[in-house]
């Protein structure tokens, strides 16, 4: 069994955002119906590079656990395939500019009327309220509109993007936080609700600690490469042979590292006595570290602050970390055979559960694979789907 298993979710939504929540709810056991445009699909299909034997590693990557159906959307006969899996919804997502689908009929006061009990989780750029609204919003744009790149690279160089997509994934995230919550609510009220989620409000509630800071100080936060605002040393250096991170957040950390690594000196030393002396003379407390670390190998390094327990350790390349034998151990790289692609690999399920875990049950979907399995539990006859099909209604 698995937790989610009889939750049925309609998918509006491509790109990235939104097909990863449906991903993770999908892993968890609900039935994820992707509808995806006839002939050009999610346009996550089409960003490469990456691809793997013509197939979008970003696709790929984010919607295993689905079938997809492919609707034209515009006509009347798709909308009406539509509203019939609506009504066998648990769950809508989409991310369509905000007002698209209300204009199409789609949008949530017309599905609620249709299914009251849905939840509909509607995933934007800048919300669905607020002066910003109706402007697209990408992961780049989100990541500087909502502060992220202000606190992202070197202090002496521009602003810099996360290397990940930071801003849709985490968005993904919060969506299905919100979905689940309505749900369990739903238990509660008999009734759906509308869910919003936005990339602007998750990149805001990801500054945390940051925004009670800036009102305490008046002080915006400023770049610290990877370094921290608030803890020294807590970054990353260069040791004999490769970079590494040391992270010492406290100040028993800090006396178990130099007496490990035999720097009795520096405790002695008034300037880094504790951690708030250390953040103000952190620029010569950095010098000094980076000098005395750079003359030994990080093994050596590795094997004498593991020993103390203190936080340390390399900093791994993508191909270092999908061999590792830790992120092996915890099976976060799936194996499936899809159709174009051979022994696909996949990042895995980040969350275990003893009881009702994540499964890998569907590889990602060739466009429209499912279309007639789909059709044909809404009772659609053969006739009729190869009408549908003839008139480009579905693929």
């Amino acid at each position: 069994m698995q937790a989610l298993e009889g939750i049925k979710v309609l998918e509006l939504s491509r790109t990235l955002a939104g097909p990863y929540a449906s991903m993770l709810l999908g892993d968890m056991g609900a039935d994820i119906i992707k509808v995806e445009q006839p002939e050009k699909g999610d346009e996550l299909r089409h960003f490469t590079p990456p691809s793997w034997n013509d197939e979008s590693c970003y696709f790929l990557a984010t919607n295993r656990n689905k079938r997809s159906i492919a609707i034209d959307l515009k006509s009347p006969e798709g909308k009406e395939i539509v509203y019939k899996l609506v009504k066998q919804a648990d769950v809508l997502i989409e991310n369509f500019r905000t007002g698209t689908l209300d204009k199409m009929g789609l949008g949530y006061e017309s599905i609620k009327e249709i299914n009251p009990k849905i939840v509909y989780c509607s995933i934007s750029g800048f919300g669905r309220t607020g002066p910003e609204r109706f402007r697209a919003g990408y992961d780049l744009l989100l990541q500087g509109f909502g502060g992220l790149m202000s606190i992202t690279g070197e202090p002496d160089r521009p602003p810099a993007k996360a290397g990940m997509s930071i801003a849709d994934l985490s968005t993904g995230l919060f969506a299905v936080y919100g979905i689940l919550i309505a749900i369990f609510a739903r238990v509660r009220t008999n009734k759906g609700q509308f869910v919003d989620a936005s990339l602007l409000d998750s990149q805001v509630a990801l500054l945390n600690h940051m925004i009670p800071g800036y009102f305490a100080t008046g002080q915006a936060v400023r770049r610290h490469g990877s370094a921290h605002e608030s803890f020294v040393p807590y970054q990353a250096f260069t040791a004999k042979d490769q970079d590494i991170i040391l992270a010492t957040p406290n100040n028993r950390l800090w006396e178990k590292c130099c007496r490990a690594l035999g720097w009795e000196d520096l405790l002695e030393d008034l300037r880094f006595v504790t951690n708030d002396e250390r953040v103000r003379h952190r620029a010569v407390l950095v010098t000094i570290i980076q000098e005395r670390l750079s003359k030994i190998e990080s093994s050596e390094i590795f094997k004498l602050l593991d020993a103390e327990g203190v936080p340390c350790g390399p900093i791994h390349t993508i191909d270092q970390v999908v061999t590792h034998p830790q992120v092996v151990a915890r099976e976060m790289i799936l194996e499936v055979n899809h159709p174009n692609v051979e022994n696909l690999k996949l990042p895995g399920f980040p969350i275990k559960l003893s009881d009702t875990p994540a499964v890998l049950k569907k590889r990602p979907p060739l466009l429209g694979e499912h279309t007639e399995e789909i059709l044909r539990e809404l009772e659609y006859k053969h006739e009729d789907i190869q009408f549908l099909k003839e008139i480009k209604v579905v693929e």
